[in-house]
């Protein structure tokens, strides 16, 4: 068991989160974080109760949060937890008031720029970015599309979290009847597209893209296991586009956002007290079960945010 140094806090890990980032950081290809190591402790975090403190404002017993990693205990400095509000349950702080969460209305608020009676499309609708994106979309009075895997999915993304309508990808075996899908959902063009997938729903969306439109870039989950360089070069046909629409497509890291963390918790967790925003999560139960949930999670297995309970 390891013993907090000076200004250090030893807490004992209850809750983890799973986030597609970790696929990433799996690869030592040039990223803008350093890999994990092999056989260094997976990166990710977690919440998790105070044993013991010798940093001044922690006290054994408080809930904490911070990046433990994927173990059971961690030692962390004073400056790299937050203590968390008891009254909310613990695993908030990883899904809908944590990263993803964050990412959502950072995405949206700096660069969706939601205006009222325009179209949103978005994928992995149900998980909590998606869902997250969807919500806000939906208070700003957008029209909100959700692209799921699987009819259930699709039935969550509308009477969970309101979206107006969901189209099952799983239902195409051709992206331009993907598209057609789209474009009958969102008959006035689509004005942000969400992008935290790429693949076929990337091919399927751009061409109905609105001048003007909007895509924050956070994730492309369908190529981490690598592209494909077969085929015709489209990047001149998507380089028109972006010219001749005037589109602003942004790449986000939420890293370089935390200052503005205090700001969306101000807004968003008085929503989640009050129901004005609701959230998912898919539990797995115990620590030697976080690789076979990653992994599933990154199928599209999981249903909200994907939690570890230890």
């Amino acid at each position: 068991m390891p013993a907090p140094g000076e200004d250090e806090v030893l807490v004992k890990v209850s809750h983890l989160s799973l986030d597609p980032y970790m696929r990433g950081r799996m690869s030592d290809a040039k990223s803008y974080a350093d890999p994990v190591a092999v056989d260094a402790v997976m990166t990710g975090q977690g919440v998790g109760h105070v044993v013991e403190s010798r940093a001044e404002g922690f006290a054994e017993g408080d809930l904490v949060t911070g990046m433990t990693g994927w173990q059971s205990h961690a030692v962390l400095s004073g400056k790299e937890l937050r203590k968390l509000d008891a009254v909310l349950a613990p695993s908030t702080a990883l899904g809908v008031l944590g990263m993803p969460g964050f990412t959502g209305w950072t995405g949206m608020t700096k660069y969706g720029r939601p205006q009222q009676g325009e179209t949103l499309v978005v994928a992995a609708a149900t998980g909590p970015v998606g869902s997250m994106v969807g919500q806000l979309a939906k208070r700003a009075g957008m029209r909100t599309v959700a692209i799921a895997g699987g009819a259930e999915k699709c039935r969550i993304a509308q009477e969970t979290f309101g979206f107006d309508t969901a189209i099952d990808h799983h239902a195409f075996d051709e992206v331009a009847d993907l598209r057609a899908a789209i474009a009958a959902a969102a008959p006035d063009g689509v004005d942000v597209y969400f992008e935290n997938v790429g693949g076929d729903v990337l091919r399927a969306v751009l061409p109905l893209l609105n001048t003007h439109a909007r895509v924050p870039v956070i994730g492309t989950v369908a190529w981490y296991e690598g592209v494909s360089t077969d085929g015709p070069d489209t990047l001149p046909a998507l380089w028109r586009q972006v010219l001749v629409k005037r589109l602003s497509i942004q790449g986000l890291i939420i890293f370089d956002h935390w200052d503005d963390f205090p700001a969306f918790l101000d807004e968003v967790a008085p929503l989640v007290k009050s129901g004005g925003v609701t959230w998912l999560e898919d539990v797995a139960q115990g620590l030697e079960n976080a690789p076979q949930a990653f992994l599933d999670m990154l199928r599209g297995g999981n249903l909200g945010k994907q939690i570890v309970a230890l």
